[in-house]
Formats: C-alpha cells, structure tokens, sequence
C-alpha cells in the first residue's frame, strides 16, 4: 500500500514519539526496540513466529499497570509495565496476552474486547504484538496480583506516558495507538 512502511523501514514518526525521544535522550533511545519498524504480511507468519504479545488494556478510562520487580537479573526492574509476556508453544499472540493478562493479574479478558494489535520487530530482530483493549470499569475489583511484580496500578494514558520509569517500548507503543495507526488482523 502506499504510503505504509515497507518491511525494515521505520513509519511516520509522531509527535509524541519525538516529545519521548527527547525526554529519553538520543543515547538511551538508540538501544530502545526498533518500536516504528512495522513488518509486512510477505514476512514470517504471525502465528507461528512470535516472541510475545503485551496489551495497553483500558479498564473503564485508564490503563491497567504492572510495577515490576527490583530484581537486577530482569529486564527493566522496577519499571511501569503493561500486562503481557512471552510466547507458550502453540499460542497464538492474541492467546499468549490473555493468557498473560490472566497469570499476572486474575482477569480474564475476552476475545471480542481486544480490538487493535499490530506487530513491532524488536531489538532482536523479532516479532512481538502490542494488543489494547476495554475492560469495563467494574473490573477493577477483579484484578488480583498474580506471582510477578511488586504491585499494580490504573493510570490514564497521560500518566503512564509521562511516567519516568515505564517502559519506554510501550510508550511509544501507545503513542502508536492513540495516533491512530492502522491495526493488523489478528486472531
């Protein structure tokens, strides 16, 4: 399609990706995952090579976040994170988030409340999904800690992008979805 990124070539570059490149500095953002390089439907197929899947998931108006562990042996320890994780043999990635979404907070999430995902390429050249998705507000009394992390919290939108210790994949991410870049199909 015109206008789309080719498969190795980063899309457009939003404003708030800027804003966030700027409030990280060049250096850190470098070794960042490659969070605008979009692949093409020719690539590898989604549901048999992935890494993992994560998902910006809305409860009632603010986004479900994870505190993650102080361990050193982690990646980002003690960094905001968004529900999701790695891949289980079989899964597909929108199986792999509700799965995920499941073991570390209690709450199921149902299919049909997932309504974006798009595949990123990550630092190391593999295929991860960034999922979001409604929960409606009476949800929250479900969510329970499972084994991972040190807490949770709802935080709009707004909080967790300005949030000095999220994620800063997943900030740009989410910049990604409210900027309105066109969703893939996933199953």
């Amino acid at each position: 399609m015109r206008g789309e990124p080719q498969a190795g070539q980063r899309g457009p570059v939003s404003k708030g990706v800027i804003q966030s490149r700027q409030r990280l500095g060049m250096a850190q953002w470098m070794w960042l995952d490659l969070a605008a390089v979009y692949t093409s439907g020719a690539e590898k197929n989604m549901q048999d090579d992935f890494m993992g899947a994560k998902i910006a998931l809305f409860v009632g108006d603010r986004l479900l976040c994870l505190h993650r562990d102080d361990d050193p042996k982690i990646t980002w320890p003690g960094a905001w994170d968004l529900p999701g994780g790695g891949r289980e043999p079989g899964e597909t990635p929108l199986d792999c988030v509700r799965r995920e979404t499941e073991e570390e907070f209690s709450l199921q999430v149902p299919a049909a409340q997932i309504r974006w995902g798009r595949r990123y390429i990550n630092s190391i050249g593999r295929t991860v999904w960034y999922f979001a998705g409604w929960m409606p507000p009476a949800s929250e009394r479900d969510i329970r800690l499972g084994d991972e992390g040190q807490g949770w919290a709802l935080m709009t939108p707004a909080d967790f992008l300005a949030h000095p210790k999220a994620v800063p994949q997943l900030q740009a991410r989410l910049i990604d979805f409210q900027n309105g870049v066109a969703r893939e199909a996933f199953s």
